[in-house]
């Protein structure tokens, strides 16, 4: 549904007249000028003449912005219709729209449309409406013209489309009925039966059908003699880990590049030493040392930074700005819904000193809500319930008058930062990925940060949420239910809202005499060049208060009785390294900045020590190697190994720990999912 664009004069006068007017003329369900105790609830259903419910069929107040869809039952529900007066206009292609006033009395109005043979020349099945077939590009199921009669999800199917399917009924093959009452999306195929009515069942979508993710070209074993340096920007994102627990709760294994190991890892807290409150940095770097599980005969490191954790409290003041995506690719609980319902729960988290405004974007750009003390949360509240989606999407728009708003309220001892809460879908006025990054890079450098919650699926732009976040000195989360929105919103709040250190690099070295080759697992999209590792001017990661930071690296160490390359006859073997450090295998150095500084300041610590037994080895050490193996077989890695989810069950539940919020225990569940949906090896040339 489109939502009426503001002319060019107007918009201009609404700009002159400053912020308050943009709030006070913003389209809300509410505002259809009659006072809130003359308004009433309208429902009904929509269906055929052959009585079947229509779903997706348009209901709109007539001469207003106001309207809903139908659901899969052909129901709807419209809210803040005047008691007296207007009409409600019923429209959906390939059937005649329909106009009817509203009653003075009863508040049920039930509808009947019937098929328009004249306007379906030819359309094709889309999920659970249709459209015109120049208008639909990829794998769909068409339908011919002519007078309909049957019934395929809300499209009447012709005599003829019907003897041409007639054949496949007495095919032996049951049609795929487990995506029937699911998302309503996918390519449907017809199945025609002896006598009409014909049945229409939708074919179960790809994982991931819709969504676009970064390639992701895993990270190759390096050799120590040749590339003693490994250098990367750290990475607090957990987008990934949150998305494949979507698709594995919904019974499908997500797609490859969907899964980052890296971001795997990050979504769990692991027992860190944290800096002495006596230590000038914010920052702590540990390690841990231990045999390899999937890959017998190598070694497993493990290097943690735990950030200082800063109670709520003593943080610094906040000017946030929600800038919220209601387009109309927004509509549903799972998106738009999902989104109020956190930002509602993170509004109860603010304290007087914090400042918040709200932006809408869709057709336009628009301040909903200008800065407003955290006192006032009725006042937020109330904003936020006021959004509703429909409308293309201006993204650029929405992007620069958030940062605008920041600037003009910005702290210089506070947290300045957009929340960007979106599907990604930018594809009205600057949607490039090259002009947004220019645009948040701009930004970043005056002190206003980003963050972005990604919602949706179908039309996922994660690479490119990733990629907002990454540029804008923030972090990227997605929210698959609203306990994720409470965790990332409100038990996480300092670390997803405030900085404690940013352009966070790691760089490792290691020793020759005791690694012969190295692989880092992910991280592959934030590796840096080892220049780029004392080079202040290169961006990096920040960290918030209280994030811990999770790396793994697989190591080959000399004189395995595995090596990835026989030893070589004309070249020295090690170098000869005098006292202790014969000992260590690597040294860790970070570099960081203040939240407000511009020179880096270095920290440094060595791991040595012989490799543990990996059931010996500490309960986050064990863990983490299961997260990592689970991210190993979910990507079908050809680094994998022995790796199989039954041994990264195992290393999960021994290594389970404290597990207060129950998140280490949903792993173990997601692993049983996983391995239940992974199809059973074939053995070749066996019948």
């Amino acid at each position: 549904m489109q939502k009426p664009l503001l002319t060019l004069p107007v918009l201009l006068g609404l700009l002159a007249a400053g912020p308050a007017a943009f709030a006070q003329t913003k389209p809300a369900p509410h505002h259809l000028g009659a006072p809130a105790a003359s308004r009433r609830t309208i429902s009904g259903q929509v269906r055929d003449a052959f009585g079947q419910p229509l779903p997706g069929v348009t209901v709109l107040l007539k001469g207003t912005s106001l309207g809903v869809a139908t659901d899969v039952a052909g129901r709807y529900t419209l809210a803040g219709i005047p008691a007296k007066g207007g009409a409600l206009v019923f429209s959906f292609v390939g059937y005649v729209t329909r106009e009817l006033a509203i009653p003075v009395r009863g508040t049920v109005v039930n509808v009947v449309l019937e098929a328009n043979d004249k306007s379906l020349n030819e359309v094709v099945v889309t999920g659970y409406s249709v459209q015109q077939r120049s208008q639909v590009l990829g794998s769909v199921s068409t339908v011919s013209a002519a007078p309909l009669q049957g019934r395929v999800a809300g499209v009447a199917v012709n005599k003829a489309t019907r003897r041409s399917r007639r054949a496949a009924a007495s095919s032996t093959s049951a049609p795929d009925l487990s995506n029937l009452s699911g998302a309503p999306s996918g390519t449907y195929d017809m199945v025609a039966s002896p006598t009409p009515p014909l049945l229409v069942y939708p074919a179960r979508p790809e994982a991931g059908a819709g969504d676009t993710y970064a390639k992701v070209q895993e990270n190759a074993f390096r050799p120590v003699a040749k590339e003693p340096l490994s250098t990367f920007s750290l990475d607090v994102d957990n987008a990934s880990y949150t998305n494949l627990r979507r698709f594995l709760n919904e019974g499908q294994l997500p797609p490859r590049d969907a899964v980052r190991v890296e971001e795997m890892l990050n979504y769990f807290h692991y027992q860190l030493p944290a800096p002495p409150a006596t230590s000038p940095d914010p920052v702590r770097i540990s390690a841990e040392l231990s045999e390899c599980p999937w890959a017998p005969g190598h070694q497993l490191a493990r290097i943690g930074v735990q950030a200082r954790k800063v109670e709520t409290a003593s943080l610094p003041p906040a000017n946030l700005v929600f800038l919220v995506d209601v387009s109309g690719s927004m509509q549903g609980d799972d998106r738009l819904g999902l989104v109020q319902a956190g930002l509602r729960l993170l509004v109860k988290q603010l304290r007087p000193q914090d400042h918040v405004a709200l932006v809408a974007y869709a057709g336009a750009a628009g301040l909903v809500l200008p800065p407003t003390a955290g006192a006032q949360q009725s006042t937020i509240l109330d904003a936020i319930d006021r959004l509703t989606a429909g409308g293309s999407t201006a993204g650029g728009a929405g992007l620069r008058l958030a940062y605008s708003v920041a600037q003009q309220n910005f702290l210089k001892t506070g947290n300045n930062r957009v929340i960007l809460a979106t599907d990604g879908d930018f594809n009205v006025g600057e949607s490039s990925d090259e002009a947004m990054e220019q645009l948040i890079v701009q930004q970043r450098e005056t002190g206003v940060f980003l963050t972005v919650l990604g919602v949706g699926r179908g039309n996922l732009r994660d690479s490119r949420m990733e990629l907002l976040a990454d540029k804008g000195n923030g972090n990227y989360a997605y929210l698959d239910n609203l306990d994720e929105a409470r965790r990332t919103l409100v038990a996480q709040f300092g670390g997803t809202l405030f900085t404690v250190a940013k352009d966070v690099k790691l760089q490792v070295e290691f020793n020759p005499a005791r690694v012969a080759n190295y692989r880092l697992l992910g991280y592959e999209n934030r590796l840096l060049a080892n220049e780029d590792f004392n080079n202040d001017r290169k961006d990096a990661a920040e960290l918030g208060a209280g994030h811990t930071v999770t790396a793994l690296y697989e190591l080959v160490p000399v004189n395995s009785e595995k090596p990835l390359v026989d030893n070589l006859k004309y070249q020295v073997n090690s170098q000869h390294l005098p006292g202790s450090a014969a000992s260590e295998v690597l040294t860790v150095k970070l570099r960081y900045k203040e939240p407000q500084g511009t020179a880096s300041k270095l920290l440094a610590q060595p791991l040595a020590g012989a490799a543990v037994p990996i059931t010996q080895a500490s309960a986050d050490q064990q863990f983490a190697a299961a997260v990592a193996e689970f991210g190993l077989l979910l990507r079908q890695s050809e680094q994998r190994g022995t790796a199989t989810y039954a041994s990264a069950r195992q290393l999960a539940q021994a290594g389970r720990g404290p597990d207060a919020d129950g998140y280490r225990a949903e792993l173990v569940r997601l692993l049983e999912l996983a391995d239940g949906l992974t199809p059973a090896p074939k053995t070749v040339g066996v019948r």
